[in-house]
């Protein structure tokens, strides 16, 4: 960790882990493993990083996929493969024209079997990728810079996506994002479980009751064929975008286990609810989180340089829904697992998912409050040149 609360990846002091070091093996058996050591904070899949004796790729990524959430792991691995091999070409394409800038997915590595997983004794699914050098992530965002670099790579990620038709995808997630289906696994939970008597479980469910009406406004929408599915991150918060150590920008968009069909919606309002939220997630002064509409500003100036390349009007028209009701879904889904006992998301600590489900819920009520100027933002970031697209020329200040 350094001081502004990011990772940088760097080779450390070795640590013994046997099944993760089995499963480095499989994917690197003629090399020695040096070390393999847990690698970030995500909620889901345990991931580490492999050192190994050679001189190019020393490192990648090695990732052990939680069978719990994703119940057809195969379908996990398949999509990536898709999504990597398809973007990494598109990407070629679409950075041509701009000398010196350096953006990448991370490449699937193969198992001596010559398969994209290994299957370990317990049936646990692993996986390994390339790992992306000289980069780091940050847990929350640093600065108006950062966020347009933020808005930069998921714009890159979706226009690349762009043409990989939805259809081609597993849904390794079903009902992931479908808000309504998210309050109704909410209502099933709620229906077996007494609410804590703690103020603030009681605060969060009368919160969600008074908001849940305009829930399936996405959902609408696309039924009526004004949004149509596209292929989408499906988690594009910021600690999943990479910073290019040397030039400080947007270096990659990595934790491509959650791509699948979807709304591209979805990860804009995921994106955003992230980015403009200056405390973080994890912050435990939730009645301090609010959204910071500069840093929105400058996540659509950055999204808009290459995503104007196909979003439609009504595309747009739902933006401020997008940001609006992704923060309170997951909100939900952070409350809902509270109430079930942690069965989805990690914790740290008794009360963890109750503690995030309230920023979450505080972000929507800040993002509310100021509907008016997040609109006029989104109608001026649109209207402007930038939803055209540009090449990456803009001025770069260091995050």
């Amino acid at each position: 960790m350094n001081r502004g609360g990011g990772m940088s990846f760097h080779c450390g002091m070795p640590r013994d882990d046997t099944l993760p070091k089995l499963a480095a093996g499989r994917f690197s058996p003629v090399h020695r493993i040096v070390e393999v050591r847990p690698l970030g904070n995500g909620h889901i899949n345990d991931t580490y990083l492999v050192v190994r004796e050679l001189e190019e790729e020393p490192c990648f990524v090695l990732q052990r996929i939680n069978g719990r959430v994703f119940r057809d792991p195969a379908s996990v691995v398949r999509n990536m493969r898709r999504v990597t091999d398809h973007g990494r070409s598109r990407l070629k394409e679409l950075t041509a024209a701009a000398p010196g800038l350096r953006f990448e997915l991370p490449r699937m590595l193969t198992a001596a079997d010559g398969r994209d997983h290994w299957i370990d004794g317990g049936g646990g699914t692993w996986r390994a990728i390339s790992f992306i050098e000289n980069s780091r992530s940050f847990d929350a965002v640093q600065g108006t810079e950062h966020a347009r670099e933020i808005g930069r790579a998921l714009g890159l990620f979706h226009t690349a996506m762009s043409d990989l038709p939805a259809d081609s995808l597993m849904d390794t997630l079903p009902g992931f994002h479908i808000t309504p289906k998210v309050l109704c696994h909410y209502d099933g939970v709620l229906s077996k479980t007494s609410v804590p008597s703690l103020p603030e479980a009681a605060h969060c469910c009368r919160f969600l009751s008074r908001r849940r009406e305009w829930a399936g406004v996405l959902e609408d929408a696309r039924a009526r064929g004004r949004l149509v599915p596209r292929t989408i991150h499906g988690d594009p918060k910021v600690s999943n975008v990479m910073i290019d150590e040397s030039t400080w920008r947007a270096a990659s968009l990595v934790d491509l286990d959650t791509v699948k069909p979807g709304l591209v919606h979805y990860d804009i309002g995921d994106c955003l609810r992230s980015t403009c939220n200056p405390l973080g997630g994890e912050t435990r002064e939730w009645e301090a989180v609010r959204f910071d509409p500069d840093l929105c500003r400058a996540a659509l100036e950055g999204y808009f340089e290459w995503a104007g390349r196909f979003l439609t009007p009504d595309d747009i028209d739902h933006l401020y829904d997008a940001i609006r009701l992704i923060a309170f879904e997951l909100g939900v889904r952070f409350l809902t697992d509270y109430l079930e006992g942690d069965v989805y998301f990690k914790v740290a600590y008794p009360g963890h998912n109750l503690a995030r489900a309230l920023v979450q819920f505080r972000l929507v009520e800040s993002i509310e409050l100021q509907e008016a100027v997040i609109r006029k933002i989104i109608g001026e970031v649109t209207s402007s040149g930038l939803a055209r697209g540009r090449s990456w020329e803009t001025p770069h200040v260091r995050c």
